[in-house]
């Protein structure tokens, strides 16, 4: 940088010369990272086309695989859990210490397996072995949802992620129509639309060989970057003591990620964090399980004869659809959430718990279907509003480190529900027993999380009356108490 500055100087003409480059290299610049999002969208959408995904438990179901309802509730199903909470963490440091392709790549071969299994396995512990690899690409989505960071600049971050999220969905969306279709219309066999998917996620896997390979990555590679080692330092830059002659031990107290670690107390202190932090780990735990079970239900409840009369496509496109709206709207919803908050919260899981016991106890399929949808649609009503909660008041690499342990610690509590109540070594329910168990848990949370609103709307009110002031009722982002500690040790802590 310095010899540059002295070629400037003793050449006036030099500085004429790198001032008529810039142009063309920041147009270079800004094409490459359009095509690199583009092609990451598209990778995004195309590994999201698997037909053959909302009909696999009628697969394993079906004469072709003649498992029995137990088999699949209580054996196969259950690994999947396990092996989310196995690879979940090895995984997350594996995306940023080899900088996010091989990770990507590494999904897209699981995705390959899981389908070559479900078209040649016809054994328990082949099914066993697909749900393993299915746990594997869940953990291994952090690589694509943090990948897109590190091709642009900060100032897009949220323009990409809306890209890149919007892509997976609009695949998802695809995936299951064109599934329906297939099953309703084609009435195509199961193993057929196995090869169907099989084929989509080849394609994705040779899309991943093609994908740009990041220079730098949020926590291990951040100063391979050269633009990072000009520009100025970031508020992680700033956590880090000046001091650098220290021994290796503490070196590596003293390192980015351990320092990060570290804030994480500072996360806790604060209520709107600790509040929607919970809310993560309780209530994605509970609508996962859901989720892995849901399928199951519906063949009990609707034991159909024939594929064309299985709609689990068509359910989760139309579940989809409901929860990209949901999650549009809840961005222009204004109330002031620092206050209501929990009332909210409560509002929802009361009636996800309604909905939950509707679906265990009603026999017409159609009404277990509407059910499903709405429940989905509440809780992705409320994701984007907890991660702009937790997100806002937290550097991106902080707020990828509380959202990775948020998703961990959910993870523990579905193995630890899957182990007493769904695996066959536990109590081994059967799936309208289990779905009774859901609707106790969202209950419960229903019935603590009124009862937290009650007391901070009371406290507010009574605090207000003391004040003598109008406080503001409108929806507005919840700015951190001023009386908690800093968040970051850098001069803004936002991302």
């Amino acid at each position: 940088m310095d010899l540059k500055k002295d070629d400037v100087v003793e050449d006036g003409g030099a500085e004429a010369a790198v001032s008529a480059q810039e142009p063309s290299e920041n147009t270079q610049k800004i094409r490459t990272w359009k095509l690199s999002v583009i092609f990451l969208c598209f990778y995004g959408f195309m590994t999201s086309l698997k037909p053959g995904e909302a009909f696999i438990t009628p697969n394993l179901l079906s004469s072709e695989k003649n498992f029995t309802r137990e088999q699949v509730t209580n054996e196969i199903t259950p690994v999947l859990t396990y092996s989310y909470m196995a690879v979940l963490v090895p995984t997350f440091l594996l995306t940023d210490l080899l900088r996010y392709k091989p990770v990507l790549i590494l999904q897209a071969l699981s995705q390959v397996v899981i389908w070559l299994i479900m078209l040649l396995g016809d054994q328990l512990l082949h099914m066993q072995l697909m749900e393993f690899f299915y746990g594997i690409t869940m953990a291994c989505r952090v690589a694509y949802s943090s990948y897109i960071f590190s091709l642009v600049s900060p100032d897009l971050y949220q323009r990409v992620a809306s890209y890149s999220r919007s892509s997976v969905l609009f695949g998802v969306f695809t995936s299951s129509v064109v599934g329906q279709l297939c099953m309703s219309l084609g009435n195509i066999s199961f193993s057929s639309l196995s090869c169907v998917s099989l084929g989509f996620v080849s394609f994705g896997l040779v899309l991943a060989m093609f994908l740009p390979w990041p220079k730098r990555s949020l926590f291990f590679n951040r100063t391979k970057d050269p633009e990072r080692l000009t520009a100025s330092k970031s508020e992680l830059d700033q956590m880090k003591p000046k001091c650098e002659a220290a021994s290796s031990a503490s070196a590596w107290r003293e390192s980015v990620f351990v320092q990060m670690l570290l804030e994480v107390r500072n996360v806790v202190k604060t209520p709107s964090m600790r509040l929607w932090s919970l809310w993560w780990v309780f209530n994605s735990t509970g609508y996962y399980l859901v989720l892995f079970y849901v399928h199951i239900l519906w063949s009990k409840v609707y034991p159909a004869t024939e594929n064309k009369h299985v709609y689990n496509g068509g359910v989760e496109a139309a579940s989809t659809l409901l929860s990209a709206v949901m999650s549009f709207a809840a961005g222009f919803v204004k109330i002031r959430w620092k206050v209501w908050s929990e009332l909210v919260i409560g509002i929802i899981t009361a009636a996800q718990a309604v909905l939950l016991f509707i679906m265990g106890n009603t026999s017409n399929i159609w009404v277990c279907y509407v059910s499903y949808v709405l429940f989905r649609g509440f809780y992705q009503f409320l994701v984007p509003i907890a991660t702009f909660q937790i997100a806002s008041s937290l550097t991106k690499e902080l707020c990828a480190l509380v959202f990775g342990i948020n998703t961990f610690l959910g993870t523990i509590l579905k193995s630890i529900i899957n182990l007493i109540f769904s695996d066959r070594k536990g109590l081994g329910l059967d799936v309208h027993a289990q779905f009774l168990v859901y609707f106790i848990y969202f209950t419960v949370l229903t019935a603590v999380y009124l009862v937290c609103a009650v007391v901070v709307i009371v406290r507010h009110f009574r605090t207000q009356s003391r004040e003598g002031a109008e406080q503001p009722t409108e929806l507005t982002p919840v700015d951190a108490p001023a009386e908690t500690e800093p968040l970051s040790d850098g001069p803004n802590a936002k991302a």
